[in-house]
């Protein structure tokens, strides 16, 4: 016998990664993240005017087809979510719908919307790459996110020490270079702030050369500043490093218990 419930049970279980009993994700969900990857390369192809001039139509089709999608499964995630005790009935499918994943599932359909009202709407059509974190909570992805966090919330005293460091060096480098060269270049050091952009390029070892001093004295403290910013990003790299091989292991460590733990059951 035919029952709506078992049907929306089931349906959950292929959309909501949580709900999912395998490793990994659902098969839905492998096909969700194919259309989001390729709604989005459409999206920056679609920036190259020699690609789509003369070829408007082909893009108006593909954004209405993955847009199309993307309303179905908000329209089947908004039903299905009833599944959850938290979103049951009426109320809870009004609270369902401004969860951040409610809400990036349905900034994913705005684009087009936006683009028939003539709102230049590419950005949104980037936070479709946000729901690739939705669908990907679980399985190898899960464990990803989970080193990432533990390592910046084990380092995080360190990564802001760090963040000191860097806007101190920063407010210095600017301040000598803006009292050496500010009368030579009024333009590019007349001012700590207008300074604050070579600083930023020399520290970060970018060195984009559109700024740079011309006396002696400057150009000395312009080298003693590039060596400087070879430490400076060395220094949070080394920190997160650390922190990274730290929570990978302790991850390793972790896995092994639980798996001789269940061989000895």
């Amino acid at each position: 016998m035919f029952r709506l419930s078992s049907v929306r049970a089931r349906i959950y279980q292929l959309l909501e990664p949580t709900a999912w009993p395998h490793p990994g994700l659902s098969p839905v969900n492998r096909i969700i993240s194919v259309v989001i990857l390729a709604a989005t390369a459409t999206a920056v192809i679609e920036s190259e005017p020699t690609i789509h001039s003369g070829r408007e139509w082909a893009f108006s089709i593909a954004e209405l087809l993955f847009t199309s999608i993307f309303i179905l499964e908000y329209v089947v995630r908004l039903w299905v979510a009833g599944e959850d005790a938290r979103y049951q009935g009426f109320l809870g499918r009004l609270r369902y719908a401004v969860t951040p994943a409610a809400i990036i599932d349905l900034l994913s359909v705005s684009p087009l919307l936006l683009t028939f009202l003539g709102t230049e709407a590419f950005l949104l059509r980037l936070f479709r790459l946000l729901r690739i974190l939705r669908v990907a909570r679980l399985g190898r992805f899960s464990r990803a996110f989970d080193a990432i966090t533990t390592a910046l919330h084990s380092r995080r005293y360190e990564l802001i020490m760090s963040v000191g460091v860097a806007a101190m060096l920063l407010l210095v480098s600017s301040t000598v270079l803006y009292m050496i060269e500010g009368q030579a270049q009024p333009d590019t050091f007349g001012s700590i702030p207008r300074t604050m952009w070579w600083s930023i390029a020399t520290l970060t070892t970018v060195g984009y050369g559109d700024v740079y001093p011309t006396t002696a004295l400057g150009q000395f403290f312009a080298g003693v500043t590039a060596i400087t910013g070879i430490g400076l990003i060395a220094m949070p790299t080394g920190i997160l490093a650390a922190a990274f091989s730290d929570a990978l292991q302790m991850q390793r460590t972790a896995n092994s218990v639980e798996r001789i733990s269940s061989e000895d059951t």
